[in-house]
């Protein structure tokens, strides 16, 4: 039987997390473009039926990026605040059982 044998990785610094914190708002800054060109493409009077039909689904998966995106900043927020792995991971999957809620109920 093996004991404990440490930590596998060791924890983040101080550096690494405001970094993925900040990789965190780019991908939040790609997603809302993608949004807005799906959002032309579904009011562009020019769109054929067929692609405006793409732009409804597309904007599903935009909004299901965005919670992700979202509870992602919110996760490394906490964590440049101090909090721990398990405290930030704990509210970040609070957000998304609230957004599915939020889904489910419209």
């Amino acid at each position: 039987m093996a004991g404990y044998r440490k930590i596998k990785f060791p924890p983040l610094t101080d550096d690494e997390i405001s970094a993925r914190y900040g990789e965190a708002k780019e991908e939040m800054k790609e997603v809302l473009d993608w949004k807005k060109e799906e959002e032309a493409r579904l009011s562009d009077e020019k769109s054929k039926p067929q692609a405006k039909s793409a732009a409804k689904r597309a904007l599903k998966k935009v909004e299901r990026r965005l919670n992700t995106v979202k509870g992602n900043i919110l996760y490394w927020k906490l964590r440049t605040e101090g909090k721990s792995h398990f405290n930030a991971n704990l509210e970040r999957n609070e957000f998304w059982a609230s957004q599915n809620n939020l889904e489910k109920e419209d």
